[in-house]
C-alpha cells in the first residue's frame, strides 16, 4: 500500500505540473495568437471570458463524474483533452475559431483541475498528513517552466501552432503513462471508517444530492481569496508602473516577487499545516496577505512596494490548498462534487479580480482600490474556523496531538 501511495503521489505531481505547463504555454502565446486571429485587446478580453466559462462548466461536470467513475479514469482523460485542446488557439485564424478553441481549452482545464484535486485529496487521506500544498506548488513550477520554454521558442521564431502542437503531443505522452500510478480507490479501510462521521450522506445516496452549507462557505472563501490572487496577476505590474512610475523592467518584478513567494510558500505550507493545523494556515496566512497588500498599496517607495507584493504572495500561498483539501475531505463519497463547488466559485473569483478593480479605478486611485482585497483577506482570516469542522479525522487528530 505504501508503494501504491508513493506512485499515486508522483502521478498527481505529474498532472499538476502538466496542467501548469499547458496553461503557461497558452499564456505565453496570447499576443501571437491575438495577432494571428486579427482581433483587438477588447475582443480578446471578451473571448477570455469563454475560457473561464468553459472551465466552470468542466468543473461542474467533472466533479460528479469523478465521484461516480473514479479519478483514475477522469484525470488522464481530462489531461488528454486539455493537452490536445491547447493547440487549437494556435490554429485559430478568426474570432469565431478562437472563441470555440478557448471554450474547449477551458473545459478541458476545468475537468483536469477538479479531478486531479479530488485525487490529491485521496492521496492526502492515505498519507494521513497535509500534502495538498505541494501539489499546487508543482502547478506553479509548471507555469514557470512554460514561461522559460515559451520565451525560448518565441526567440527561435516558432509559430504558435508549432509550439502548442508540440506541447499537445508532450501532454498526451505524459497523461497516458502517469495514469498507471493513480490510486484505484480510497487508500485505507480504517480511513473510511473514521471519516464516516454523522453527515447528510451517511444514511444513503439520495441525501448527497444536496451540497452542505459548509461547502458553500468554503467556496465563498475560495472566491474571495482567488479574487485577491487575480488582482495580483493582473494589476501588480500596472501598480508599480502607473502609481510609482517604475521602469517596465522593474515593474515586472512585482508579479515576479508575488509568484515566487507564492510557489515557495506552497512548498512549505504542508509542513506548517501538519504542525499547526489548517485553520492556522488560513487565519495567519490571510492576515499576512492583508498586511502585505496594505504595505504595497500605501508605500511611496518601489522596494517597499515589491516587499509588500512578496509578503502578499507568501500569505496567500497556503490558503487555497487548505480550502480544496477541506472540501474533498468533508465527504469521501462526494469529494469530486465538493471540490468542484469550491474550485468553480474560486475560478469565478479569479476572473472577477480584473473586472472589479477596473471600474473602481474610476472612483479612486489604483493603489486605494487594493483595499478591497485587503478587506477580503481580513474576512477570510476572521472566518478561518470553518476549516475546523471540515478537516478529516486523521488529519485533525494529528494536528491536535502536535499542537498540545
Amino acid at each position: 500500500m505504501e508503494r501504491s501511495l508513493r506512485h499515486g503521489r508522483v502521478a498527481t505531481f505529474a498532472y499538476f505540473a502538466l496542467n501548469g505547463f499547458v496553461l503557461g504555454m497558452w499564456v505565453v502565446h496570447i499576443p501571437a495568437v491575438e495577432h494571428r486571429a486579427g482581433i483587438s485587446h477588447a475582443v480578446l478580453g471578451w473571448l477570455l471570458l469563454l475560457l473561464g466559462l468553459g472551465a466552470f462548466a468542466g468543473m461542474q461536470i467533472a466533479g460528479p463524474l469523478t465521484d461516480r467513475i473514479g479519478a483514475r479514469t477522469i484525470v488522464p482523460l481530462s489531461a488528454a483533452l486539455c493537452s490536445a485542446a491547447v493547440v487549437l488557439p494556435g490554429l485559430a485564424a478568426n474570432v469565431w475559431a478562437l472563441g470555440a478553441a478557448l471554450l474547449l481549452l477551458g473545459f478541458g482545464n476545468g475537468c483536469l483541475d477538479v479531478s486531479m484535486n479530488a485525487h490529491a485529496v485521496q492521496v492526502e487521506r492515505g498519507y494521513g498528513r497535509p500534502v495538498m500544498s505541494a501539489f499546487h506548488a508543482t502547478f506553479s513550477i509548471g507555469g514557470v517552466l512554460a514561461a522559460l520554454v515559451g520565451a525560448r521558442t518565441l526567440s527561435w521564431g516558432w509559430s504558435p501552432a508549432a509550439t502548442l502542437g508540440a506541447v499537445a503531443l508532450l501532454g498526451l505522452a505524459v497523461a497516458a503513462p502517469a495514469a498507471g500510478g493513480l490510486l484505484r480507490s480510497a487508500p485505507t479501510a480504517s480511513d473510511t471508517e473514521e471519516t464516516s462521521e454523522p453527515t447528510e450522506t451517511s444514511t444513503g445516496a439520495a441525501p448527497r444530492r444536496r451540497t452542505p452549507r459548509r461547502i458553500w462557505l468554503l467556496a465563498a472563501l475560495a472566491l474571495m481569496l482567488m479574487l485577491c490572487e487575480g488582482v495580483a496577476n493582473d494589476w501588480s505590474v500596472l501598480h508599480l508602473r502607473d502609481v510609482l512610475d517604475a521602469p517596465p523592467a522593474t515593474a515586472a518584478l512585482a508579479y515576479g516577487a508575488f509568484s515566487t513567494t507564492m510557489t515557495v510558500g506552497r512548498l512549505l505550507a504542508d509542513r506548517v499545516a501538519g504542525r499547526f493545523g489548517a485553520v492556522a494556515v488560513l487565519r495567519y496566512g490571510a492576515g499576512l496577505a492583508a498586511l502585505g497588500m496594505t504595505v504595497a498599496a500605501l508605500s511611496p517607495w518601489i522596494p517597499i512596494a515589491l516587499a509588500g507584493w512578496a509578503v502578499f504572495g507568501a500569505g496567500l500561498s497556503g490558503c487555497i490548498p487548505q480550502l480544496f483539501s477541506a472540501a474533498g475531505h468533508a465527504d469521501q463519497d462526494a469529494a469530486g462534487v465538493n471540490v468542484s463547488r469550491v474550485a468553480g466559485l474560486g475560478y469565478l473569483g479569479m476572473l472577477a479580480g480584473p473586472a472589479v478593480i477596473g471600474p473602481l479605478t474610476h472612483l479612486a486611485p489604483l493603489n486605494l482600490t487594493f483595499f478591497l482585497p485587503v478587506a477580503l483577506c481580513a474576512i477570510a482570516a476572521c472566518t478561518a474556523s470553518v476549516l475546523r469542522t471540515s478537516q478529516p479525522v486523521t488529519l485533525r487528530a494529528e494536528a491536535k496531538t502536535e499542537t498540545v
